[in-house]
């Protein structure tokens, strides 16, 4: 069995190994593969770039990772838009331009796109207020892309399906009642895109059938009176699909275990209990199931934290913590991280995990540590990686609106809370306790909220990416 643990070990470190150089190289090479599985591999490979380059502060190879995620993304009909507007935003010495990535502007775009696609859409009708997308081909799953999009100064909400499909006439606006905006154009070569928007929520089910998308769509601006839910209310509400995923918050420590006391005395498990409490709130307000490994003050063992994940059938775990450093450095230290679970690689994920793994696991050596996490997690390295990425920008992008808040990166490290969770896990670390700027914030309800609300967009952006 340790003879097992060692090759998964060495397995795992492999991948790691490699250059970025390397990896660069491999990533473009899949690219140049006709096969889609070979396209995501790419699109991974790109993305763990991209990670390094942040960790590493290399802007050279955070562009070339960034032009690999968008022509990858676009590809694979992947929302890259974000990627994209920072690829747009960076100035290198090259006179590289990102593609407008999520631009719906140009109607006219659609006659001069030379199409590639194999399948076409035949007609558009309304059936029963359901829209009926009829094809000449039968549909494949993988064809269809659904993605959200909300943009907060304009305060419109935008449902984008991308499919592998081409029109026969120019772009269309079709009307309904209760609908801003219904309109279907060619994207690109490849790609056809219908985007509904509306000022309000719009509740979307779809359904593919044989060689037909079909799409319903009610608007929350459409009322029905309470009195009819009140009398049928054994009725089952159709939940959205892009949100029927469910979600394990995990607040870090709690109970006996205060885990870090800091700036006045501030505790660590108060706060990031507030912050878990404000973050269900809003997740469950937008449609999905929500758990929390602890619903008060109480002590729950490392262990048995993703044991609670695991038993829900959870989409993804998060653990929340705060972070804290010794009175020398205090007034030094400060910033907001995301960590996925990994063999450290550096001493500041050893003294991180070394912090929260204190509880349950100082009895195990550095080397049984790494060598069981690796045996658990393995698999779910990537899938976690892209979450912490998310998690960091969607915490960053509401923050900074408001707050002027430091980039402490995505890291990995042996976190033992994040072992054994059998779905993407990640560790966020929501600021510095020890801090006297940032601790007075983080007693604060309205920069806890704030801090929620990005982590609730962090999440939405995953589902929608993945």
């Amino acid at each position: 069995m340790i003879r097992l643990f060692s090759l998964l070990f060495i397995l795992v470190i492999s991948l790691y190994a490699q250059s970025d150089s390397e990896l660069l190289k491999r990533a473009d090479g899949f690219m140049k593969s006709s096969s889609k599985s070979n396209k995501f591999r790419a699109y991974n490979d790109y993305k763990n770039l991209y990670l390094r380059a942040i960790m590493a502060e290399d802007s050279k190879l955070r562009i070339s990772a960034l032009k690999g995620i968008v022509k990858s993304g676009n590809v694979l009909h992947i929302d890259i838009s974000q990627y994209s507007d920072e690829l747009s935003k960076i100035k290198p010495k090259t006179s590289y331009k990102a593609p407008k990535s999520k631009s719906i502007k140009k109607s006219n775009k659609s006659q001069n796109i030379k199409i590639k696609s194999s399948h076409k859409l035949k007609s558009i009708r309304w059936k029963d207020s359901k829209l009926i997308l009829k094809f000449d081909k039968k549909l494949r799953s993988n064809q269809i892309n659904y993605f959200t999009l909300y943009d907060s100064k304009n305060k419109r909400y935008r449902y984008v399906f991308d499919v592998h499909a081409s029109m026969l006439t120019k772009s269309q606006n079709l009307l309904k009642k209760g609908i801003n905006r219904i309109k279907i154009a060619q994207y690109n070569t490849n790609t056809l895109r219908l985007v509904i928007e509306n000022s309000k929520k719009v509740n979307i089910r779809f359904a593919k059938r044989s060689n037909e998308l079909v799409i319903s769509m009610t608007s929350s601006s459409i009322k029905t009176k309470a009195k009819v839910y009140k009398k049928t209310s054994k009725t089952k509400f159709p939940q959205r699909t892009d949100r029927n995923k469910i979600i394990v918050i995990d607040a870090g420590h709690g109970g006996k275990d205060p885990g870090a006391v800091g700036y006045k005395k501030y505790r660590e498990k108060v706060v990031v209990y507030k912050i878990s409490q404000e973050l269900k709130r809003i997740l469950r307000s937008r449609g999905y199931k929500v758990h929390m490994t602890r619903d008060r003050d109480k002590y729950v063992k490392l262990s048995k934290r993703t044991s609670i994940a695991n038993k829900k059938k959870a989409d993804i775990f998060v653990s929340i913590h705060a972070n804290a450093v010794g009175k020398k450095n205090a007034k030094k230290a400060h910033g907001i991280e995301c960590y996925f679970l990994s063999p450290s690689r550096s001493a500041r994920a050893e003294r991180v995990a070394a912090k929260e793994n204190s509880a349950d696991i100082s009895e195990m050596n550095r080397y049984g540590k790494n060598t069981f996490l690796n045996f658990l997690n393995s698999h779910k390295i990537v899938s976690s990686n892209k979450l912490a990425i998310d998690l960091q920008r969607g915490m960053l992008g509401a923050l900074n609106k408001k707050y002027k808040v430091k980039d402490g990166g995505v890291r990995e490290g042996p976190f033992w809370v994040l072992v054994g969770a059998q779905m993407p896990a990640v560790l966020v670390e929501v600021g510095f306790i020890s801090h006297p700027a940032e601790a007075k914030r983080l007693v604060n309800s309205k920069y806890r909220n704030t801090l929620a609300l990005g982590l609730a967009n962090g999440i939405e952006r995953y589902f929608a990416n993945n």
